[in-house]
């Protein structure tokens, strides 16, 4: 009798000991690992500088928006010299979708499959400040391409609607 009630102390403690450790793990689970189930907020970037270099190093008009209401938020910018004099602007919109405007003297085709992310042109244009840009749909991002300028290309892409879209390419200046 003496050995069985060992047994039954050895399988109680092991028990206990389970027991405690999924306390706590739980504990662990809920007090250290963030549960927030939105997107992080992503940090505003300031773009003149960059602007400014861009604008003075392409070939091409360099395009920025200007007066976007403050909810627009930059948020990723960069520009290329040594690659086609490739300009690109990212904006995070009031709706928390995606925006930017991409500039390049690369290959018209090549250049527009990579801004938008594998979009086709469809038949579909939009004047907007007097300037023709054609729809792009199909691939991850909507896009609208600005038609007639040579030597360069210009894509306003994203995962905003192409409403969004035609409000940031308003707000475009090219310089």
């Amino acid at each position: 009798m003496a050995g069985s009630n060992g047994k039954q102390k050895t399988a109680r403690d092991m028990i206990l000991s389970l027991a405690l450790i999924g306390i706590a793990a739980a504990v662990v689970y809920f007090l250290t690992i963030p549960h927030d189930d939105h997107a992080p907020d992503l940090k505003r970037v300031d773009y003149q500088v960059e602007l400014l270099t861009a604008r003075r190093a392409a070939s091409y008009p360099v395009a920025a928006p200007e007066g976007l209401p403050s909810t627009w938020k930059a948020t990723s910018v960069r520009f290329q010299g040594e690659n086609g004099d490739r300009w690109h602007l990212g904006f995070q919109t009031p709706d928390s979708q995606y925006v930017q405007i991409e500039q390049s003297t690369q290959k018209r085709a090549d250049f527009i499959d990579q801004a938008s992310q594998g979009s086709s042109a469809t038949k579909n244009t939009e004047t907007i400040d007097g300037r023709t840009w054609t729809r792009y749909t199909g691939g991850r991002y909507d896009a609208l391409v600005l038609n007639g300028t040579p030597g360069s290309t210009t894509v306003v892409a994203g995962t905003a609607s192409l409403t969004e879209l035609a409000k940031f390419v308003a707000a475009l200046k090219m310089q």
